[in-house]
Parts: structure tokens; C-alpha cells; sequence
């Protein structure tokens, strides 16, 4: 009990005791008295040295004591922590108090009711009515007290946990277009922070981390505290909670039996028991999709095919297999970016014409969506659908046959990598079977990074014709080259440059300045689409001037987008459709796939074939090789 406190309660006692009797002594206070009422009693009594004015001042102030009644404490708080204005004003802490439940009440619904899309928060999805709340309430009324603040806490706890959770999904899903997975994606943290180093520096980045982890620690505490509040006010009110119950639990039932929905939202609401349930549902399905996919992996079609009968429509040939980042549908369809983009193409295919080159294209379904390029890469040079980290950690350390893997078995090819985005240490280079793998580190780049992605894309080529293309009496090469430039934020964007000029890529620094500031763009939707698209247009232009300048008869191209951009750029409902195209001197080359019923140029029409991912390693190999042994036929039943 605070000092202050103890003062006030032994001053209206005083008063009380003035009033009774006018004029106490220090004896009449008895030896047990506290000091304050010996120290008043004397004062009283002794007026001598005080004078006539100063004993009636004393009086007055001791009456007005007496008359101002202490108020009622509040019911939700320590009636020893309250502070003496609150004292004094019982209508402010009356208020305050109804505030801070009201609030809770708002929180804890919130956190019921909101769902894990931000496309699917609309008033409508708070007109809801969450049986978790009923069925909550029902089992705090009928807990004894000690049982009851415990359960309160733990549910707190876990609703907090289940709300971060569903603020995960909405990152995830506005990115990704999909949930976050509870047991593979933590990875993908430490990737979210490099990317934020890298497009806003250290300093964002470390702000960035500083204010999620506030935000968690904010949500766990919040919400624990509102259930723990209102737990109380059940129990305070237990005879109005069990009819609210009732009323609440009857409502719901009609509603759920009847399927009574507001805009197409059902009002009787289960979120936040189905989410949890799909979680649990989720874990178990990725234990059970482990042991699943490791069985499919073991089945290669290729796997005993003899080295020298692999690939033989393509020997003495350059194969070069190009991936364009974020290089996705919406491109060449969306209205806001397709005209610009088309144009690009068009362009591309008559300056690939008037050097010699053909080329067809289609569409793919890639895997992933807005980021995860090494799901797509894996995707598609393995022939397995890999759509979560442990499907790819399973197949890039197993011996599975990838497409670039057959060219090394094949041993007609020296097989390289120029991977501008590897900063570290790769060891899935092994799984692709790349004889050398240039990363970042590796390419001779004195330039600046844009934004994320840490080296130009006509750089990253003009460093593969020095580094490997070049170089005379090679073998033929079988090239796997990432081109990272249109990799979000797509801000600031290179430009391109005589081939001549690029030399050590310190010319990339006054081009680097001249960019745009990522920060600026993502304030406004419109301008990241158009810097992305920009971004695409320079990717391609890159790879096609590179052909155009550098291949010659022997030179075949295979280049795809990895997946789609971010929600940001595609809206919703894109799909994860990615255009590919093969590029050839040699007519031969594209004959060999004159039956996929691929569209001429590098643009896909609308209505060019969709395959996914997975399946092309099997159709390239097929249709540039000998057919595979047929699988067994199953014995007539």
C-alpha cells in the first residue's frame, strides 16, 4: 500500500473522529495510535505558538475532510492501487474501465472472426458470430475459480498464436498465394531479411525486424490480457454471462442449420476451430507427403537409359537453358503490361530472324507463386513436382536424374552454371550436374547491386562469353544461366549497353544512381507494375541481343519465366502460368518438337498448350533422345 495512500484513509478517520470529538489530545489517541494521529491530536490541542486564525484554518481543513466521503472503488481494480484522482472522479474510472472491456470484447472478436486473406477481410466477415467465443464463455462459467484464470491464460496464449498465424497468411498469401506452412517455412525468414538488406539496407532491414518483433510480442500480450479481462467479467457476472450463452448458442445453431450467410458469409462462424484444424491437418499431410514424394522420386523413366543414348538430337550442339525471374503470364496478357511487352517480343523474334534464329513457344505451371524460384528450378529440371522446401531438400540430395544431369552423364558437354544470385556456398550444384558454377563471387563484378539482385543480367552474359563461350577448342557447352534483374523490387532497373562497354561492370554505377529509389515505387501499385514490366523488358532484351550477337548454328535456347510476380503486380486470380520458348538455328532442332504444337515466335498465344513444369524434363529428353523403357503393363485382371 503506498504511502499517499495510507495518509488519505488515516486523514478521514481523523475527521470522522474530529467531528465526534472537537477537541482530542494526544492522550485520548491512545499509546497505539499512529503517528500522523498523535502528531494531528497535538497540534490541536497545542494553539499556543499557532495563534487564534492558524487553530480555525486547521479546523476547516479537517471538517472539509471529514465531509468529502471517500468513493467506491472500482470492481475491476486494486482498491489499494488506485490513485486519489481516481478517488475523487469515480465517473472517469467507471469510463475508463468500460473502455478497456469494450476494447478487449473488439480484440478478442477480432481475432475470432478475421480471416487469413486479406481479399477475403470485408464488413461482412465481422458480422460473424464465433462459436469458440460461445463455447469459451460456457466452459469459464462452470470452471472453479483457480481452473478458470489458468484456462484463461492458456487460451490467450493460443489465440494470440493463432492470430500471428493468420497475419503470416496474409503476407503469404498477397506473396506467395498460399499459406504459411508451420513446419517448412521458417527458412524462408532469414531469405525475407536478406531481401530487405538488400532493398533498403541494414538499417530498414534491422527496423524491419525490430517492429514484427514488437508486433508479436504486442499480439501475445494483448490478446492474453483482453481474455483474462473478460474471463473476469463472466465470472462478475455469471447470472447475465449463462443467459447471454444461451441466447448466443441458440442463435448460432439456427444460423449454422438454416446456413443463414451475409454476402456469401456464413454467419455462424467456425475460423477459428477450422484453422487450427487445417494446421494440425497440415503438418500430418507434410510428414505424410515426406514419405510420399521420396517413393515417386525413386521411379525415373531415365534412370538406366545408357549415357550414350541420351540426348542425340542435340550433340554438337550449345544448349543453353536461361531462367528469367518473376517472368510470368500476367507479362503478355495483362492489359496494363502485354501492349509494351508484345512489342518487346515482336521485336526480339525479327532481330533472332534476321540472325538465322527460330524459335516456339508455350506455357508452363510452375509450382510456386511470387517468389521460390528454387522450387521452379527444381521443378522443371527434375521432372518431380517440388512445391515445398522439403521436397526440394529430398531431390536435390538424392541422385535423381535432372535435365542438366543427363548432359553431364552424357559426357558430350562441359556443363557450367552462372548463377549471379548464389551468395554462398551451393551444394545443390552436385544434383544439376554442373562441372562449374560461377556464382556472384566468381563473375568478375566490379558493379553495384540493384537492389536485390547483385549483378546486371547483361552482365551475368557478357561473364559467361568470357568466362566459358569463348574460349577456343571447347567442347560443346550445356549452360544453366539464372537472370536475376527483373528479381522483385524491380527498382532501380539497368539498362542496356553496348556489349562492348559492360567490361568489369563499373559502369553499372553511374546507372545504378540514375535508378529509381525501390522505396518510392512500392508507394504506389501502379508504378511497381510498371517498373516490373520494364524490368522483364530488359531481362529479355539482354538474352536476345546475346543471341543475336553471339550464337551461331550451333546455338539452342530454352528460357522461362520461374513463376509468377507478386499479387501486387498480377492482382488476384493469375494463375502460375510462365511463357517458354526454344530458340534454334538449326531447323532440325525445332522440328523435333513440331508435334508439342508450340506457337511460332516468342510470344505463346493465348491458346498455346499449358503443361506443368514437371513434365518437361521427360518430353525434352523423349523428343531430343530415344524413347524410355515403357513401364511394365499391369497383369489382366
Amino acid at each position: 500500500m503506498s504511502l499517499f495512500t495510507r495518509s488519505r484513509q488515516l486523514l478521514h478517520k481523523d475527521a470522522a473522529t474530529t467531528e465526534e470529538d472537537p477537541t482530542p489530545t494526544a492522550g485520548d489517541a491512545g499509546p497505539d495510535a499512529p503517528a500522523d494521529a498523535e502528531t494531528e491530536g497535538t497540534a490541536a490541542a497545542d494553539a499556543e505558538g499557532e495563534g487564534t486564525a492558524a487553530a480555525d484554518a486547521d479546523t476547516e481543513t479537517e471538517g472539509a475532510a471529514a465531509a468529502d466521503p471517500e468513493p467506491a472503488a472500482d470492481p475491476d481494480a486494486d482498491p489499494e492501487s488506485v490513485p486519489a484522482g481516481g478517488r475523487r472522479h469515480p465517473g472517469v474510472l467507471r469510463a475508463r474501465s468500460s473502455t478497456t472491456t469494450v476494447l478487449a470484447a473488439l480484440l478478442v472478436f477480432a481475432a475470432l472472426v478475421v480471416p487469413n486473406e486479406l481479399t477475403r477481410v470485408t464488413p461482412a466477415s465481422f458480422t460473424r458470430i464465433p462459436v469458440e467465443a460461445i463455447f469459451g464463455a460456457a466452459l469459464l462459467l462452470v470452471l472453479p475459480t483457480r481452473a478458470r484464470r489458468v484456462t484463461a491464460v492458456v487460451a490467450g496464449v493460443c489465440l494470440g498464436l493463432v492470430t500471428i498465424l493468420n497475419l503470416l497468411d496474409m503476407g503469404f498469401y498477397s506473396v506467395l498465394d498460399r499459406p504459411f506452412d508451420l513446419v517448412l517455412d521458417w527458412i524462408l525468414f532469414d531469405d525475407a531479411k536478406a531481401f530487405l538488406q538488400d532493398s533498403v539496407g541494414t538499417a530498414g532491414a534491422i527496423g524491419a525486424v525490430v517492429v514484427v518483433i514488437a508486433l508479436v510480442i504486442a499480439v501475445l500480450v494483448l490478446i492474453t490480457l483482453a481474455v483474462v479481462r473478460l474471463t473476469r467479467l463472466v465470472a462478475e457476472h455469471s447470472a447475465v454471462a449463462t443467459r447471454s450463452v444461451l441466447v448466443a448458442g441458440t442463435v448460432w445453431v439456427a444460423c449454422m442449420a438454416l446456413g443463414i450467410q451475409n454476402v456469401g458469409v456464413p454467419v455462424a462462424s467456425l475460423a477459428t476451430a477450422d484453422l487450427a484444424k487445417h494446421r494440425l491437418y497440415t503438418v500430418r499431410a507434410g510428414i505424410e507427403d515426406e514419405r510420399a514424394f521420396a517413393k515417386e522420386a525413386a521411379v525415373d523413366r531415365f534412370a538406366d537409359t545408357p549415357a550414350d543414348q541420351l540426348l542425340t538430337g542435340l550433340r554438337g550442339k550449345d544448349v543453353i537453358f536461361a531462367f528469367i525471374e518473376s517472368y510470368g503470364r500476367s507479362a503478355i496478357e495483362d492489359p496494363a503490361m502485354a501492349p509494351q511487352m508484345n512489342d518487346t517480343l515482336a521485336e526480339g523474334t525479327d532481330r533472332l530472324k534476321a540472325a538465322g534464329f527460330s524459335a516456339r513457344s508455350g506455357f508452363l505451371t510452375s509450382p510456386t507463386f511470387g517468389g521460390g524460384s528454387w522450387l521452379a528450378h527444381s521443378t522443371f529440371m527434375s521432372g518431380l513436382w517440388v512445391k515445398n522446401q522439403q521436397r526440394y531438400r529430398s531431390v536435390t540430395s538424392s541422385d535423381h536424374l535432372s535435365l542438366t544431369g543427363a548432359f553431364q552423364r552424357s559426357d558430350a558437354w562441359r556443363t557450367v552454371g552462372i548463377m549471379p544470385g548464389v551468395t554462398r556456398s551451393w551444394p545443390e550444384g552436385k544434383f544439376y550436374g554442373l562441372d562449374t558454377v560461377y556464382d556472384s563471387r566468381e563473375l568478375g563484378y566490379e558493379g553495384p547491386k540493384f537492389s536485390w539482385a547483385p549483378v546486371p543480367d547483361q552482365y551475368s552474359l557478357s561473364a559467361f562469353e568470357r568466362l566459358e563461350n569463348s574460349k577456343p577448342g571447347r567442347k560443346p557447352l550445356m549452360s544453366e544461366i539464372i537472370l536475376v534483374s527483373s528479381h522483385n523490387p524491380w527498382a532501380p532497373i539497368p539498362k542496356s549497353i553496348g556489349w562492348d562497354d559492360v567490361g568489369d561492370g563499373s559502369v553499372y554505377k553511374s546507372i545504378s544512381k540514375e535508378g529509381k529509389d525501390p522505396k518510392e515505387v512500392w508507394k504506389d501499385p501502379d508504378q511497381v507494375r510498371t517498373e516490373y514490366r520494364r524490368a522483364i523488358q530488359y531481362s529479355v532484351n539482354s538474352l536476345v541481343s546475346y543471341v543475336a550477337r553471339y550464337g551461331d548454328k550451333d546455338t539452342v535456347l530454352v528460357f522461362l519465366g520461374d513463376h509468377q510476380p507478386a499479387k501486387v503486380v498480377t492482382g488476384e486470380n493469375a494463375g502460375r502460368d510462365v511463357p517458354i520458348s526454344i530458340v534454334a538455328h538449326d531447323p532440325a532442332v525445332l522440328d523435333k518438337i513440331a508435334g508439342w504444337g508450340w506457337h511460332e515466335g516468342l510470344k505463346p498465344s493465348p491458346d498455346a498448350p499449358v503443361w506443368p513444369m514437371d513434365t518437361f524434363r521427360d518430353r525434352f529428353l523423349t523428343a531430343y533422345g530415344p524413347q524410355p523403357a515403357a513401364p511394365a503393363t499391369p497383369p489382366a485382371r
